[in-house]
């Protein structure tokens, strides 16, 4: 089954920038022209079952309006937006500014950065074609599974955008980001049994179905013996995928003025942030880098709307590479220009994409082999807060926790509901490996580009057995 779902794009999208900018009445306007291509795959029990391409367009246009109490802003965003509707769009915009408050993060909006030389040029698009070597190796996996007695689900999804930022102090940028996940699951002919890997990859060359295929026929046949444990502390290893989703979940949570407002765990209890304090003895770093090889991200702001870690305001403003954690000591907070003059903390905006490094050269397998008995845990899934006063999370084990005995796994046991803060596990672990890319199970529909170690932890706790798969 094939689908394909087309918008109106009447006018290149540069074209649609620069129009909303001559029809702007406002003091200031920002607009963004979001153009989205999507090629997808889906299978279940060993076989393809749909595939799809996508494309779209959406405009943001934000306004600013100058008063006498200060500069209010209005945001209004579409979708499939024709040549007609566009004033309209751009009225609604002004309205919305007109009829609000003063915004808390006014600033001027960022000029004098330097246009990007492909901003007139057509949007990229991915295709079918992504997957033209990718197809026929997840054939030959599937072919393999069958043989061996397991059954493959899972989905591989490619999506590209192209993003033109223009605004009226003269801002011309262009970002293309690509961004493809792989998830596979295996399971059982009974359905008992199941396991999962996952991958984020910018063009599904660097993925290997049969290999992924290979590791989870492995971790199935460690779950053919079962042993019940209770709940408690274990220790436990981590692998990548877990590490980022809790690393992200700390990212989202480090407002430098959350933090200074004494409302978060980096918060110093008396007043001010915790820069400087040292929350891990291990020498890891903690950073983003939008020219971080096969990670990439915009190098300038691109912010549809003004929020805790983001100022629309900002938008085009360049990105640099940025320690939160260096060597173990916390580094930065996320500010804006409006939370960095506010709090007096640097100037450190956000970035898409987040890596952990500075671990030994040592892989999971090699941590597993080193290991006298722990747990092994695949992924984790439904996290939540429960205070971010310590940045408490819980969630649960999922696809498979495994016990390790003088180096082996011997059993699958039961999974397990969690209570930790990720900012106390990098302060207790012990042991850091390989760093790797990696997909984070939990955040992967908002947040896919991480490179992560796994990590040992000698007291993880294990609040309470879960029922879940």
């Amino acid at each position: 089954m094939s689908t394909t779902t087309r918008t109106s794009r009447t006018n290149k999208p540069h074209e649609v920038v620069e129009r909303a900018l001559e029809l702007s009445r406002a003091d200031g306007c920002i607009v963004i022209a979001d153009e989205h291509s999507t090629a997808n795959l889906r299978w279940a029990g060993n076989a393809l079952t749909t595939n799809g391409v996508t494309r779209g367009r959406t405009l943001t246009v934000i306004a600013t309006v100058d008063g006498k109490e200060g500069t209010a802003s209005g945001v209004v965003s579409r979708s499939a937006v024709t040549a007609d509707e566009l004033e309209p769009l751009v009225r609604a915009a002004e309205a919305a500014a007109q009829g609000a408050g003063p915004a808390e993060d006014a600033q001027p909006l960022v000029e004098g950065v330097p246009a990007s030389p492909d901003f007139t040029d057509a949007p990229a698009e991915t295709s079918s074609a992504v997957f033209a070597d990718f197809a026929p190796a997840l054939g030959e996996a599937f072919a393999r599974a069958r043989a061996g007695g397991r059954e493959l689900y899972g989905f591989a999804n490619h999506e590209l955008v192209s993003s033109y930022l223009g605004t009226s102090t003269g801002v011309r940028l262009r970002h293309d980001q690509p961004n493809g996940t792989l998830e596979l699951n295996a399971k059982s002919p009974d359905r008992i049994r199941s396991a999962w890997a996952g991958h984020s990859t910018r063009d599904f060359k660097d993925v290997d179905p049969g290999a992924m295929d290979e590791e989870l026929a492995t971790r199935l046949g460690w779950a053919e013996r079962r042993v019940d444990l209770p709940a408690r502390r274990y220790e436990t290893l981590l692998p990548p995928t877990a590490v980022a989703d809790l690393l992200i979940y700390q990212m989202w949570s480090s407002s430098g003025r959350d933090a200074a407002e004494g409302r978060t765990v980096f918060s110093k209890p008396g007043g001010g942030t915790r820069l400087g304090e040292k929350l891990s003895e291990l020498p890891l770093t903690l950073r983003s880098d939008p020219k971080e090889p096969g990670l990439e991200s915009s190098p300038f702001v691109l912010a549809h709307s003004s929020g805790d870690d983001a100022s629309a305001f900002d938008n085009g403003l360049p990105l640099s590479a940025t320690d939160w954690i260096r060597e173990g000591t916390l580094a930065h907070l996320i500010t804006t220009r409006h939370s960095a003059g506010l709090t007096g903390l640097p100037l450190a905006p956000a970035i898409g994409n987040l890596i952990l490094d500075g671990g030994d050269d040592r892989s999971l397998d090699e941590m597993v082999a080193s290991t006298e008995r722990g747990l092994l845990l695949t992924c984790l899934w439904y996290i939540r807060e429960v205070d971010p006063a310590t940045l408490l999370l819980t969630g649960l084990t999922r696809d498979g926790v495994y016990l390790v005995e003088n180096g082996e796994v011997t059993a699958q046991v039961n999974n397990f509901r969690f209570n930790e803060s990720p900012v106390d596990l990098l302060g207790r672990a012990v042991e850091a490996g390989r760093t790797e890319k990696t997909l984070p199970r939990e955040w992967s529909d908002w947040f896919t580009r991480a490179a992560m170690p796994a990590l040992r932890v000698p007291d993880f706790n294990m609040s309470s057995v879960s029922q879940g798969v």
